[in-house]
């Protein structure tokens, strides 16, 4: 018995979904006389190409063809369909890809059709094709008989030599929409007598990640599993998704700053015995939502599993900030990374979800990495650098850092896509403090207050590190002391003139990481402070001191300005 996919192949052009920029310009070459000798299909797997060539074998053999309106019943299309008519030659070239297999081609495309107006030629997975056996194509592809098309599949046309993609047309296949993969799973779902609910269908359709063919296999299996009533259970059963519920708590646990709930979420979720790797996935995707949710202020239908879910999509996009939904989605993306690379994935998954919930972990975990010990911090949020720790990158310009006041003016980013993070190592700083431009203001989410400050203070110090690794560094000693308003005060140790004056000079690269960070435009203050940490004010270090680590450290030279009047 066929599989679902080969039986519910689009029998005539109308029926085809994704793909109507293709099917309107073999209508027109058919109509008007003008069918090329030779096609390149290119797409993603199970996106319709094979099936797109045996609609063209078919309106190029139909009785009375060549036409576009032809029957699927009639003799010669259900042949084809089937897989029968010796007038298509449907060719592997995964199997088939030596210059023996394309000799005997070469041989056979001189007979004459044995039924229709052409024979057809389709070579699937014809980036498989040895070196060797392109060349002895070549001529052939070039100058076919004036009966024979070919037809050649891949989805890889980059290894497809450029010689033969200049001798064909090409037309590129694009991955359907979920709303689209479910209107084809509901269509076969109706015509098979399969009951599935609008949740499952919204389940499957996200799991075949653009494949048609993926989503008929996948429903076909869970016929197989559970008979022809699809429940949304058994389809999480079947795909190993990680449960929903799972899902939020861990993202519960990242807005409530809850390291120990994401820990308890792990635990349940390995009791479980689900797919650490696949929840990463599953969460990072869940985040993006937020995400998106936040971006656009409703839920899109194709959001949520069940209905029920909606309302709680849109509670948690409005309890996280946007900054820090991105700083997580990087650090589940490093930690898959790091998982490929052969890591543990309870363990990558644990510090992600550490990091992501307490940014003071992250900061430590990264100096300790680094560079031995790297930074100590207070529970006040207040750190003193390592002499031995490497965390920061070298700077851009390291002999204009290392000058006195190491000034550089804040560079304007673009924000970072939500669709696609940047995957980066564990230790590096956090991908989410993204620069804004000055010149935009911002309206905040919500109101601001100083714990949240100190809070995200590391990840403000590690963006400031990113732009300037002087003013990163004098800044490792100070801390958000007080916020009245939008007018923050940072306090410098009493003994940490020096940083506290270059941090002035740069005031406005502080405020863009705290913009990006934040979403608030904050006046800042700066003062020197007797009641600042005692750890922080016995690692401030003077002006010779932090040269003399630029200088080891980063290969600095240090350059004095000349005195007016001098030249």
């Amino acid at each position: 018995m066929l599989s679902l996919y080969r039986r519910h192949r689009p029998r005539t052009f109308d029926e085809v979904v994704a793909q109507e920029h293709i099917v309107r310009t073999l209508r027109n070459a058919i109509e008007l006389g003008k069918v090329h000798h030779a096609y390149l299909f290119v797409g993603s797997r199970g996106t319709g190409k094979t099936g797109m060539a045996k609609l063209l074998a078919c309106a190029l053999n139909a009785e009375g063809g060549p036409r576009v309106d032809f029957s699927p019943d009639d003799t010669a299309c259900a042949a084809i369909m089937a897989g029968s008519s010796l007038d298509v030659v449907e060719m592997d070239a995964a199997s088939n890809n030596s210059v023996d297999d394309i000799r005997e081609l070469r041989e056979n495309v001189a007979l004459a059709p044995m039924g229709g107006g052409s024979r057809v030629y389709i070579l699937d997975e014809a980036h498989m094709l040895s070196t060797s056996a392109w060349n002895a194509f070549l001529k052939t592809l070039e100058e076919p008989p004036a009966h024979v098309v070919f037809v050649l599949a891949t989805t890889e046309a980059h290894k497809v030599p450029a010689t033969i993609v200049d001798r064909c047309h090409r037309f590129d296949f694009h991955r359907p929409s979920l709303q689209q993969i479910q209107g084809v799973l509901r269509r076969v779902a109706e015509e098979e007598g399969i009951e599935v609910s609008d949740a499952a269908l919204a389940m499957i359709a996200r799991a075949a990640t653009g494949s048609f063919r993926d989503a008929l296999g996948t429903l076909e299996q869970l016929v197989t599993y559970g008979g022809r009533e699809v429940k949304l259970d058994d389809v999480m059963e079947i795909l190993g998704v990680a449960d929903a519920e799972l899902v939020f708590d861990a993202a519960d646990s990242l807005a409530d700053h809850d390291p120990k709930a994401a820990l308890l979420a792990v635990e349940r979720l390995s009791a479980s015995g689900r797919d650490v790797v696949q929840f990463m996935r599953d969460l990072a995707a869940h985040l993006r939502h937020l995400f998106v949710v936040q971006t656009l202020g409703e839920v899109p239908d194709s959001f949520a599993v069940t209905a029920e879910q909606t309302d709680r999509v849109a509670a948690q996009a409005d309890r996280i900030a946007q900054a820090e939904i991105l700083r997580a989605v990087d650090l589940l993306a490093a930690s898959l990374s790091a998982v490929k690379d052969g890591s543990d994935p309870r363990i990558q998954l644990e510090l992600a979800l550490l990091k992501a919930a307490q940014p003071q972990v992250e900061r430590r975990l990264g100096g300790e990495r680094a560079g031995g010990s790297g930074y100590s911090r207070s529970d006040e949020g207040a750190a003193s650098p390592d002499a031995g720790s490497g965390e920061a990158g070298p700077p851009e310009t390291p002999r204009a850092a290392a000058a006195a006041g190491g000034e550089r003016p804040a560079s304007a980013r673009p924000p970072a896509a939500a669709s696609a993070p940047v995957s980066a190592p564990a230790a590096a700083a956090p991908a989410a403090a993204v620069a804004l431009d000055p010149d935009e203001e911002p309206e905040p989410a919500i109101e601001l207050d100083l714990e949240q400050v100190r809070t995200l203070w590391p990840a403000v110090v590690d963006q400031v590190r990113s732009e300037n690794a002087m003013v990163g560094a004098c800044l490792d000693g100070a801390r958000p002391s007080t916020l009245e308003g939008d007018r923050l005060t940072i306090a410098f140790p009493a003994l940490a003139g020096f940083s506290r004056k270059t941090v002035e000079r740069n005031r406005e690269l502080v405020q863009t990481s705290l913009r990006a960070l934040t979403g608030h435009a904050l006046a800042l203050d700066y003062e020197l402070s007797d009641k600042a940490d005692e750890a922080a004010t016995a690692a401030a270090i003077s002006a010779e001191e932090l040269i003399e680590r630029l200088k080891q450290e980063y290969g600095a030279t240090e350059v004095f300005e000349e005195a007016p009047g001098e030249g």
